[in-house]
Formats: C-alpha cells, structure tokens, sequence
C-alpha cells in the first residue's frame, strides 16, 4: 500500500521539477534573445512562457520584459500596456516603482506630458515610494524637456541637486531663449527691430526700410492732397509691411528658440551619459 502511494507522489514531484526546468529555460532563452536585440522574437518566446506558466511565477517579469522590447521598438502605447500589467502582477514594491518609472519614461517618450506629469505627482506621494522621490524628480525633469519648458525642469533637477547637470543645462537654454513678447512689442514701436532682436539682421533692415518707404508714399500723398492715392499707400503698403514686420518678428523668435531647445536636446541625445527616457 504504502509502495502505491510513494510511487505516484515520486512520479508527480519529478514531472513538476521538470516542468520548472523547462519554464526557466525558455525564460532564459527569451532572456538571451532580448539581450542581442532581437525584440520581436523575444516577445514571442516571452509569450510563450506565458501560455505553459500555469502557476504564473513568470507573470510579471515576462510582462515587464515584454514591455521593454516594445519600448526598444519604439511602440510605446504597447510598451506601457505590458508595463501595467507587470505592475498589477508585481507583490515586490521595488518592482511596481520600476513599472511606475517605465510608464512614465514611455509617455515622455510619446510626448503625453500631461499623462507623464500626473504619474509622476501620483507616485511622488505614494508612502511606499518616500525614499524614490529623487528618482521621481527626474523624471519629471525630463517631462518638461519634452514639453519645451527648460525653466520647470530645471526647478526640479534642483530638488535633487542645485548642482545637477541636468539643471545647469536647462537654465542655461532658458536663458538662452528670446521673449516672444518683447519681439513683438519693440516691432509696434520700430518695424523690423523685432526681427534684428532674433538675430535676422537683413531681414529686420529691409522690413525697416520698406516701413519708411511706405510711409514716405503715404505721407506725402496726403500733403500733395492726394487723398485717394494716401489711403491706398497705407492700406496696401504701409499697414501690410507693419503687420508683416510684427508677424516676422513672432515667426524669427519662435524658430530661434526652437533652435535653442533642439541645440540642448542633441546635447543630451549624443553627449549626455545618465539616464535617458
């Protein structure tokens, strides 16, 4: 009798002992194929593991390393989805902090800021992560890369460091940048100085020159009592250069200050050596 039991009970412990061995295996080898950046494979073996892992031990370490081939595929929306379902599947706290951070990483990356700032506040305030804070500060650093606004991120690099790269780099694009505004204004009092003050120096001066000579032919069609010839002086020519002059102005300093943020943005792309999104 006691042969019968002990025979079945032998039988049953080797076949889940091989089980396991087989599940390892093939996270390994799903492991190994991510590692040598064949993503699309990796996946399939990652799923794979998923149909036999009847116990779900692999659950969410597949999910997570799913989503890290979907990132490096550049499918963020897909990315994500693994990433939460890691997190739900997740009982490690460090785990679920590692998927909050990828989420947050792949909407930066797919410029949902909004989205990316809200997990960011979200997680920020999570008692379980108090000692993550710096790491969270970051990456909210980063969201206001993306979003063009040098001067917030800076603010929070600061929260880490007041000597953080990351924030002397954002001052200095900040400060860097030209004010819209003032474009604009100083082009109401002087046509064309908007446009010197982005650096279009030919084109503030021509813009300049026109504004003159247009209002040269109005002025004097209205002293010669020309009156007909004075309105069509200043509606055709005088007010088109004026406004043109204002409107080139916005357009010079919105393409300087791109080209400042962009400046910054291959600087950290191809010089920067942290952590990236």
């Amino acid at each position: 009798m006691k042969l019968k039991i002990f025979v079945p009970f032998i039988v049953l412990f080797s076949v889940n002992t091989s089980s396991a061995q087989n599940l390892k295996s093939q996270f390994d080898l799903a492991n190994n194929l991510f590692k040598e950046n064949h993503f699309f494979d990796a996946i399939t073996e990652y799923k794979r593991l998923l149909f036999f892992d009847s116990a779900k031990y692999y659950l969410a370490d597949a999910y997570y390393k799913i989503g890290e081939c979907y990132k490096a595929g550049t499918k963020f929306d897909d990315a994500i989805k693994y990433f939460s379902l890691a997190e739900i599947n997740s009982i490690d706290v460090q785990k679920i902090f590692d998927c909050k951070i990828q989420i947050i990483r792949n909407n930066i990356l797919r410029r949902t800021t909004d989205r990316a700032l809200q997990l960011c506040e979200k997680t920020f305030n999570d008692e379980r992560f108090n000692i993550k804070r710096d790491t969270v500060n970051y990456w909210r650093g980063w969201a206001y890369i993306f979003a063009d606004d040098f001067e917030s991120a800076a603010l929070h690099f600061a929260k880490i460091n007041h000597n953080h790269e990351l924030k002397i780099l954002c001052e200095q694009t900040d400060n860097a940048k030209l004010s819209v505004t003032f474009a604009k204004v100083i082009s109401y009092i002087l046509p064309g100085s908007g446009s010197i003050y982005s650096g279009n120096f030919f084109s503030g001066l021509l813009s300049l020159t026109w504004n003159v000579f247009a209002g040269y032919l109005t002025i004097n069609s209205f002293l010669q009592n020309r009156i007909f010839d004075g309105f069509v002086s200043g509606e055709l020519l005088w007010l088109r250069f004026y406004r043109g002059s204002i409107q080139n102005a916005e357009k010079f300093t919105i393409e300087k200050n791109l080209d400042i943020s962009n400046k910054a943005l291959r600087y950290l792309q191809n010089e920067y050596k942290g952590i990236k999104p």
